[in-house]
């Protein structure tokens, strides 16, 4: 068998090994990456290239290497799971770097960090002076944890005492010109909702959106494949029959969320009225 093929062969099988392997070993491996993790990853990544390119080594002895190079972290992490000690022997431990804003030197020695790559990561931390920091902690993936003082840090409402809305990240309603089902269920929209709103934006069918969110607040964001739609849009008077839609949406949300009788008899009739108005002034409208 040519030497290229057999190259090709062990390239495969080391690929294939590897990535079973990452799946394995979780995303640790990369998020938290500790001096043990780093060396285990060297080595496995050092095996693999030898197996592929490296005809004097055996391909059942380099398996059998990755194999045990992988299974022992994952081995060791059971343990370090079970005991803190064993944890600290092979993932080290975190050690306080700055506590009142005092510089604690002897864990700076012991962690061998120079004063000038410490105040590199309190500055990547948006922290330039050491006295507003309470507790500066270097972690053993080596990054840094800060709090900082009370007084300097920001005001939220939690402090004044100002109840706030929940809030939830925006929601992808609209990809690739499809509505995502399960969004809008969860959110409690409709399709004609969406329809209304994407129309207010220069979009005349769903196809003509190749994103669109919402956030927690109702506001609608949307991206067109062409974007000389939306301003030749903004250009244009607002679209009356849209918004008379997205009031008669809101109405049947509140008659089929209210608890009331007579909130929801209202509620529906006003929406009735408002669907009548709207199919009375479309035609007008899109002359």
């Amino acid at each position: 068998m040519p030497e290229y093929v057999l190259t090709i062969i062990r390239s495969v099988i080391a690929f294939i090994l590897l990535l079973i392997m990452a799946r394995i070993m979780g995303k640790k491996q990369i998020s938290q990456l500790t001096f043990f993790d780093y060396c285990v990853g060297i080595t496995i990544g050092s095996i693999a290239a030898s197996l592929a390119v490296d005809q004097g080594i055996k391909i059942t002895n380099g398996l059998i290497a990755l194999l045990i190079w992988g299974i022992i972290p994952l081995v060791l992490g059971v343990l370090g799971l079970k005991s803190k000690w064993f944890h600290q022997l092979t993932d080290g431990k975190a050690d306080v770097v700055i506590e009142n804003g005092q510089i604690l030197e002897k864990n700076l020695r012991k962690n061998q960090l120079a004063i000038e790559e410490l105040m590199i990561l309190l500055r990547e931390k948006n922290v330039y002076n050491i006295e507003e920091v309470e507790m500066a902690i270097f972690e053993t993936n080596g990054q840094i944890s800060v709090l900082k003082k009370s007084e300097v840090q920001p005001v939220t409402p939690k402090l004044l005492g100002t109840p706030v809305k929940r809030d939830h990240g925006p929601t992808i309603i609209i990809s690739d010109g499809h509505i995502m089902e399960n969004s809008i269920s969860k959110l409690g929209i409709s399709k004609e909702w969406i329809l209304a709103e994407i129309e207010k934006q220069g979009a005349s069918k769903l196809e003509d959106v190749f994103l669109a969110q919402v956030d927690s607040m109702g506001n609608v964001y949307v991206d067109l494949y062409e974007d000389n739609l939306k301003r030749n849009t903004l250009k244009q008077k607002p679209n009356v029959a849209a918004s008379l839609k997205k009031i008669k949406e809101e109405f049947e949300t509140i008659a089929i969320q209210s608890e009331d009788q007579k909130v929801k008899e209202l509620y529906t009739r006003e929406a009735e009225k408002l669907q009548l108005m709207i199919e009375n002034i479309s035609p007008n409208i899109n002359k």
